[in-house]
């Protein structure tokens, strides 16, 4: 009885302060913050007994903004304006080692992700400017390097714009982002 007591005035002491306090939580984001890995479930594999996870490559941390009934390429996402790939924050990738993409070497280091839509192909944008806003402020002279990716149609339409990583060999690995009927790879490699 005397544990019950004690948990009870807790329990009140908590709701009192926290009232007290005034603190206000921001409502549910409506595009959520989102993060893939490569390789594809890295955390998970890491803490599996008895395994050895490959070394991590890459991480992406995205919002994921949905559909919802609207017109998204054309209109939401507007044809040759540099799009945030995604919503609210710019999309971030992290590479933790060295690795090339169109052709070039990609640094170890952080970026924002950027694409220009067009009805047949997606050029991203790989930028040094990071921990920003949209693509507001997009400065096209910190660009690393701009590679055209060609859309492909999807049957399924994905509600939510989604980012995850696949493997295709041991020394190459794609972006994937699909978004209502759109689906583009982005070849990385090692």
């Amino acid at each position: 009885m005397k544990h019950l007591t004690l948990c009870s005035l807790f329990l009140f002491a908590l709701v009192t302060v926290n009232a007290q306090n005034g603190s206000k939580f921001p409502p549910l984001d409506k595009s959520p913050m989102d993060m893939s890995y490569y390789p594809v479930n890295y955390p998970i594999l890491r803490i599996q007994p008895n395994k050895t996870a490959e070394p991590l490559v890459a991480r992406v941390i995205y919002s994921r903004p949905q559909k919802n009934g609207r017109k998204v390429f054309g209109e939401l996402v507007e044809d040759g304006k540099v799009w945030r790939l995604g919503a609210n924050e710019a999309t971030e990738i992290e590479f933790f080692r060295d690795v090339k993409m169109g052709g070039k070497t990609i640094k170890k280091g952080r970026y924002t992700l950027y694409a220009l839509e067009n009805q047949d192909k997606w050029t991203l944008i790989l930028n040094t400017e990071t921990d920003i806003w949209g693509a507001f402020n997009y400065n096209a002279k910190k660009d690393v390097v701009r590679v055209d990716c060609t859309v492909t149609r999807q049957t399924e339409l994905n509600e939510a714009f989604t980012i995850v990583f696949e493997k295709v060999s041991d020394k190459l690995f794609n972006l994937v982002m699909a978004w209502d009927d759109e689906l583009v790879k982005l070849p990385i490699g090692l």
